[in-house]
């Protein structure tokens, strides 16, 4: 066992000082408020539960700083995005994904949801174990110290009605029936990996084999792009004479357990189907941002019984809590008024409800029972001199984490992560990765 005193600490209450946590077998044990430190380990400044990234395209993360300032929208950004995965294998792709979960850990991620649809070689061939690059991720989380929802993608086809071509092939498994025979031969083994499902867009899989990757995601997680784009919106009711919401909604794909990603141009009917069937969406405002997608309606769909979560997505940043202040921040512009979300708000987007939308119910809080997953913020730094506890999560950023425990387990100590040299382990893979070919 293990006990953890830290100055300042965000209960289900709210913030706390001078708090007492025992662990034991990676949960907490016990929780002591107004107690003096003993001989505890000392968490320093304001410490959150663990933050999770809901939606992650690792590989993405080699595009950060890559024509930049190149004028285009997010479809002429999706190519350069295609010649990043026509280069990866699954041993460049482990020790990118190794470099890009190190670097989640330094900004406080303890649980990362990886949205993954580059499963195959060159020309859709399948690699000798079919499950070789999402094997791969797995291992990376687990080498940086972070729990992983492995959303296995389906990815059928290259638009309305088209054919996939190019790199589009790798991604593939030509039907849902064999995505799903893939998928099925995936072993999870360990405490720290969840295995769920996603529909990468209502675009990328035809309508009728939707209920087939619903159907095998039954009590797992199931994640779906939704409406990033007004062009998706467009196509789609071309195509089937109804929004994507709409879409999935006739397809049995909406519900609990389901999270729309992006979910950002949404007609008032379709708020109304995501909220009322429980299903959760979660907001990639900085990824939104970088590729000129807009700004959704969060405190609509928070309105209408959506839980929020939050992701890193084309890792442009990776940082939650630029990412949460910016739900807040580009509702303000948008409305021309201030104070849509609180603090707290803003932190069960990038804790609880995060979680709980990866499959870990049990993880995101600091109670009793709940995985002892710490994350310690430096409110000495410059940036919150003067900030009351209760403003920590509106104002912090990810270069105030100082320390971080995932699990019982310190993975970050002093701003360093304990095992992994992210820096050089991205830079390494990058580089290789940009090099002609």
């Amino acid at each position: 066992m293990t006990t953890y005193w830290c100055e300042w600490a965000w209960l289900p209450s709210g913030p706390q000082a001078d708090v007492r946590f025992d662990v034991d077998g990676g949960r907490i044990t016990a929780v002591a408020v107004g107690v003096p430190a003993g001989d505890a380990e000392r968490l320093p400044g304001m410490v959150l539960p663990g933050l999770a990234n809901a939606h992650s395209h690792a590989f993405h993360r080699a595009l950060r700083g890559w024509h930049t300032g190149a004028r285009g929208t997010f479809w002429t950004w999706r190519e350069q995005m295609y010649q990043v995965a026509e280069a990866l294998d699954p041993d460049s792709y482990y020790q990118l994904a190794r470099g890009v979960y190190a670097e989640m850990a330094l900004a406080g991620i303890t649980c990362v949801g990886e949205f993954h649809y580059l499963h195959h070689a060159e020309n859709g061939t399948r690699y000798a174990d079919p499950n070789a690059m999402g094997e791969a991720l797995v291992q990376a989380a687990r080498d940086a110290g972070i729990r992983i929802t492995l959303l296995d993608t389906c990815y059928l086809a290259g638009g309305f009605g088209r054919e996939l071509e190019g790199v589009q092939l790798r991604f593939s498994d030509r039907d849902a029936a064999g995505w799903a025979a893939r998928v099925g031969e995936f072993t999870v083994d360990g405490d720290g990996i969840r295995l769920g499902a996603a529909v990468h867009s209502v675009r990328a899989v035809p309508s009728e084999q939707i209920p087939d990757v619903v159907d095998w995601a039954r009590r797992k997680p199931l994640h779906v792009h939704l409406s990033e784009q007004r062009a998706e919106n467009d196509a789609c009711l071309a195509a089937h004479g109804c929004t994507p919401t709409q879409l999935l909604e006739s397809r049995g794909a909406l519900g609990p357990d389901t999270t729309a990603v992006h979910a950002t141009h949404l007609a008032a009917d379709d708020v109304a189907l995501l909220g009322g069937s429980g299903t959760g969406v979660c907001l990639c405002p900085t990824t939104e941002a970088d590729l000129a997608d807009g700004i959704g309606p969060a405190p609509a769909l928070r309105a209408a019984g959506s839980g929020l979560s939050i992701g890193s997505d084309g890792h442009s940043v990776i940082d939650p809590f630029a990412e949460v202040q910016a739900i807040e921040s580009y509702q303000r512009l948008d409305a021309e008024t201030r104070g849509h979300f609180s603090a707290g708000e803003l932190l069960d987007a990038a804790a609880e409800s995060g979680h709980r939308s990866l499959g870990w119910a049990d993880a995101g809080r600091l109670e009793v029972g709940a995985r002892a997953d710490f994350v310690a913020i430096d409110v000495g730094s410059t940036r919150l001199a003067g900030t009351e506890p209760g403003a920590v999560p509106a104002v912090a950023r990810a270069d105030d984490v100082r320390e971080v425990v995932v699990d019982g387990q310190r993975i970050v100590r002093d701003r360093a992560h304990c095992a992994v040299d992210a820096a050089r382990e991205l830079r390494d893979s990058i580089n290789d990765l940009r090099k002609p070919r």
